[in-house]
């Protein structure tokens, strides 16, 4: 069947044809665009199905090419805390989560940021004890780097001062008591989420089928997700999308990052980076360098500058790194490191020049950091820039005072950056930001928060729409080396759009925030249309 989209102001992001008026799709692909008239005039025949979109603006479909499905997934079965701006809230929060929860269940909550409390400061140990002393709680920072837990939990995880923590975690013990203080750092939260009750099959695929389904009416048209640690690894977490997406038809095209212990057993499962079909494909190995500025744990080259004698934490060390990397690339696979700090990213850089590259680039996650020395390096046809502009909206401007204002005029340079001809792909890191991919175009455009009217943090690095537009839709696309398919509407393509109710290269950069996604097509399917949702709000 030949469907034609008509009355359209498409944005092809081509450059032979940037704006046409119509597109023509057949079999999930873009066989023809141009002027309405040509369209209609050469595919216009009686059995072709013509839809007009009423003069919306389209573009590729958008990409998020950092964020965790799963984790979105599971925090629709836990508390929410992203709202909590005090001390009390987060404590009358737990204490009525408490009331209503089993004797010994456990409270789970995902979102708090200290850096938004207004009033009463960071919880202590006892007073979680006090509101939940009969429950094991672990509340996740929304960085995802730093939980707190009460007593109960550590009790349940059989915590002792000789206990073996895992490689780059940390459990913070009050100076003078030397007991815990209920904050752990990186992988210490481990040692706790090992004894969480797992939630069966059916409750995982029920949730990740509401996120999929989120993120469609969000505009997404595909994903790339890593989600094997909340999942239980590979196996499972294959079977699940697998059911959804190519049995049940979701639609959503999903990219599935690989956590680094799991190389192995994709090997033996007869995988490989690029795996699978053209929605659901296997994708780079990740692995963490370091942690966040939030929980001083981002592995800086000097010591931070609200915390004199801390560089930060190195996840692992350069000699784990190499073997790492070696595994990955014995498995001819890419990799996708996490790196925040500066030093994190010089030393995931110095090991990875030891390695020949692969066919599918090597990904930066984040790269928040960025000295002008570095900027050289990331330049190269093998490797891509991962950033997250919704960040600058999290860490503003605290972060001035965690790194000085020197370095944090260094932090997510993304004009600098896509100046100096590096790759950069956009994504939300959702849930630690809001997976709504307008929110992250709004703050690559204009650097600070929707309620903020300033010129922006370092407004020198704000990029225009179309920049932000294009890292979110081409820069999707080349993260896995998927230019020749997707990322812009051209003929051979996939028919994959986003249609939104204004046109936004055309109005202040505010009214981004009163756009609403009108339609979201994958495949030349229309498989989101919007029935009246509300304008963006920041969540």
């Amino acid at each position: 069947m030949t469907t034609i989209y008509t009355h359209g102001r498409f944005y092809t992001f081509d450059q032979n044809q940037p704006t046409v008026e119509a597109v023509v799709v057949r079999n999930g692909r873009i066989i023809d665009l141009g002027s309405q008239s040509d369209m209609l005039l050469q595919w216009g025949r009686a059995d072709a199905v013509v839809k007009d979109l009423g003069g919306s603006m389209v573009t590729p479909g958008l990409i998020d090419s950092h964020l965790h499905l799963s984790s979105i997934a599971t925090k629709m079965m836990t508390m929410d805390l992203g709202s909590i701006t005090t001390k009390g809230q987060l404590l009358q929060a737990i204490k009525e989560k408490a009331d209503e929860t089993p004797v010994n269940g456990w409270i789970q909550g995902r979102g708090w940021d200290e850096n938004r409390f207004t009033e009463g400061g960071m919880p202590t140990i006892e007073e979680l004890d006090r509101v939940a002393p009969h429950w094991p709680v672990i509340l996740t920072r929304v960085c995802g780097h730093v939980d707190m837990v009460n007593s109960k939990a550590l009790e349940i995880a059989g915590y002792s001062p000789d206990m073996d923590i895992p490689s780059g975690g940390t459990v913070v013990l009050d100076p003078q008591t030397k007991r815990p203080t209920g904050m752990l750092l990186e992988t210490a939260a481990e040692i706790i989420e090992r004894h969480i009750p797992e939630p069966t099959y059916q409750q995982y695929k029920d949730s990740l089928r509401e996120a999929i389904r989120y993120a469609i009416r969000t505009g997404l048209t595909g994903v790339h997700t890593e989600d094997l640690r909340t999942f239980g690894g590979i196996d499972q977490t294959w079977q699940l999308y697998d059911e959804l997406l190519n049995q049940e038809q979701e639609r959503l095209r999903c990219n599935l990052l690989i956590y680094y212990p799991h190389i192995q057993r994709v090997r033996e499962l007869g995988m490989y980076a690029g795996y699978g079909n053209e929605t659901l494909q296997i994708g780079a190995v990740k692995v963490f360098a370091d942690g966040s500025f939030g929980g001083r744990t981002a592995l800086l080259s000097a010591p931070y500058t609200d915390d004199a004698g801390n560089v930060g934490s190195e996840i692992h060390d350069n000699a784990r790194l190499y073997e790492i990397f070696r595994e990955a690339r014995a498995a001819n696979m890419p990799i996708a490191v996490h790196t925040i700090g500066d030093l994190a990213l010089d030393n995931v850089l110095d090991t990875l020049d030891r390695f020949p590259a692969v066919a599918l680039r090597d990904r930066m996650i984040h790269t928040s950091l960025l000295r002008p020395d570095q900027l050289a390096r990331l330049k190269r046809p093998t490797m891509i820039a991962d950033i997250q502009p919704r960040f600058v909206v999290g860490d503003f401007p605290w972060v001035a005072d965690r790194i000085g204002q020197d370095r944090a005029d260094q932090a997510y340079i993304w004009k600098t950056m896509l100046e100096a001809g590096i790759m950069c792909a956009g994504g939300s890191d959702a849930p630690v930001e809001p997976l709504e991919p307008l929110l992250g175009i709004h703050a690559a455009v204009t650097r600070r928060a929707p309620k903020d009217t300033h010129a922006g943090y370092n407004p020198g690095q704000n990029l225009t729409i179309e920049e932000a537009l294009r890292i979110f839709t081409y820069g999707g696309a080349l993260a896995t080396n998927e230019e020749t398919v997707k990322g812009t509407l051209s003929r051979g393509k996939f028919a994959d759009m986003t249609v939104y109710s204004q046109d936004l290269m055309k109005v202040e950069a505010d009214e981004i925030l009163n756009t609403q996604i009108e339609r979201t097509i994958i495949g030349g399917e229309v498989c989101y249309e919007n029935g009246g949702n509300k304008n963006l709000v920041e969540i």
